[in-house]
C-alpha cells in the first residue's frame, strides 16, 4: 500500500489538485485524499499543509516527495530487469541517426517506445550518413534517422519522416549576417565548417561540394559547440538542417536560410530499416518516429531535393 500511497503523493503534486490527480490515477478525489491521509498517520508526520482548495509541501513532505520519485526510479528499473531475467528476454533496439541531425523529435519517441516497452533496452549509434548505411548493411543497428542521398531500395522499408531546410550560420558580426537569405555563391570565400569525425570528412565535403553546391575550404568540427566556437571567432560558417519552425535567438550566431538559384535548399529525412529484419519492435518505434515528425513539420515532399545518387538508403 505504501507503494501507491507513494504514487498518489506524486500525482497530487505533480497535477497541483487532489480532482486532476485522482483522474490520473483513476480512482476517485476522495479516495486519494483518504490515502495521502493515511500515509501521513502511518509516517507520524504532515506532508501536506491543506488551504481550503489549495495545498503546499511541508520541508517533511518536500524531502518525502523527492527520495519517492527516486525509489519510484528504482523500483521500476527492478521490475524490468526481474521480467527480462525471468523471461530469459534480452530485446534489443538498435536505433542510428545521422550526425547532422539535432531535432527534438528522436528523443521524444524513446521515450515513448520506452514508456511503452520498458522491457526493450535501447541502443544509440550516431554516425556520418555512410557510417549509418553501412551500420545497416552489416546488421550493427535495426533502423537509421538518416536523410535521403540514394534511390530508395526495395530491400529496405523506407519511411519519409520530413523535409528540412539547410539554414547557415555565421558570426553575427560577419556583414552577410544583415542578408534575408544566402545564395550559395554567397559562401564561396568562406570556409564551410562541416560536423562530422575524421573517418567521415571526405564523404561530408564531397556531398556538400557536389550536392548542395557549397564550394571554397571545407573545415570541420567533432561537435556542433566546437563548430560554433569556429562561427564566433570568424572562421567560417555552418550548413544546419532545420525541420519545422524553429525560434533563434542567439545574439552572436545568426541563422539564414540558404539558396540555390533562388530556391531554398531542402533535404527529406527518412527512417530506414531492412525488410529482413523487420519485427514488431521497429515498426511500431517508425510509427511512433513519424507521429513526432509530423506533429511539428508539414509532410511537403519536393522530389528536385531527394538527391537519386545510387540505390540504397
Amino acid at each position: 500500500m505504501l507503494l501507491r500511497q507513494m504514487e498518489y503523493l506524486q500525482a497530487v503534486i505533480e497535477n497541483g489538485n487532489f480532482y486532476l490527480a485522482a483522474e490520473q490515477c483513476h480512482v476517485s478525489q476522495s479516495a486519494i485524499s483518504q490515502q495521502i491521509k493515511k500515509l501521513e498517520d502511518e509516517l507520524g508526520v504532515k506532508l501536506l499543509e491543506r488551504h481550503n482548495r489549495t495545498f503546499s509541501l511541508t520541508p517533511a513532505g518536500e524531502h518525502f516527495y523527492r527520495k519517492s520519485l527516486i525509489i519510484s526510479g528504482d523500483l521500476k528499473h527492478l521490475i524490468r530487469e526481474t521480467k527480462k531475467i525471468a523471461n530469459n528476454d534480452h530485446a534489443v533496439l538498435r536505433i542510428g541517426y545521422y550526425k547532422g541531425y539535432h531535432g527534438n523529435e528522436l528523443s521524444e519517441a524513446i521515450a515513448l517506445f520506452s514508456e511503452k516497452y520498458p522491457a526493450v533496452d535501447v541502443e544509440i549509434t550516431v554516425g556520418s550518413h555512410e557510417e549509418l548505411y553501412h551500420a545497416m548493411e552489416n546488421d550493427s543497428i535495426d533502423l537509421a534517422i538518416n536523410d535521403q542521398r540514394r534511390a530508395f531500395s526495395d530491400a529496405y522499408r523506407n519511411e519519409i519522416l520530413a523535409e528540412s531546410n539547410i539554414y547557415i550560420e555565421l558570426s553575427a558580426k560577419n556583414p552577410l549576417s544583415k542578408l534575408d537569405t544566402l545564395e550559395t555563391d554567397d559562401l564561396k570565400n568562406m570556409p564551410c565548417i562541416l560536423v562530422i569525425n575524421q573517418a567521415g570528412q571526405q564523404e561530408e565535403q564531397n556531398y556538400y561540394e557536389n550536392i548542395i553546391g557549397l564550394h571554397g575550404d571545407f573545415l570541420f568540427a567533432d561537435t556542433i559547440q566546437e563548430a560554433r566556437l569556429k562561427i564566433i571567432t570568424g572562421q567560417g560558417y555552418l550548413p544546419v538542417d532545420v525541420i519545422g519552425e524553429q525560434a533563434w535567438f542567439d545574439t552572436v550566431v545568426s541563422r539564414i536560410p540558404l539558396y540555390r538559384n533562388n530556391q531554398p535548399v531542402r533535404k527529406i529525412y527518412c527512417a530506414f530499416w531492412r525488410k529482413d529484419n523487420s519485427g514488431y519492435y521497429i515498426e511500431d518505434f517508425a510509427e511512433m518516429l513519424h507521429s513526432c515528425f509530423f506533429s511539428i513539420s508539414s509532410m511537403v515532399c519536393h522530389p528536385s531535393t531527394a538527391h537519386l545518387t545510387r540505390a540504397g538508403i
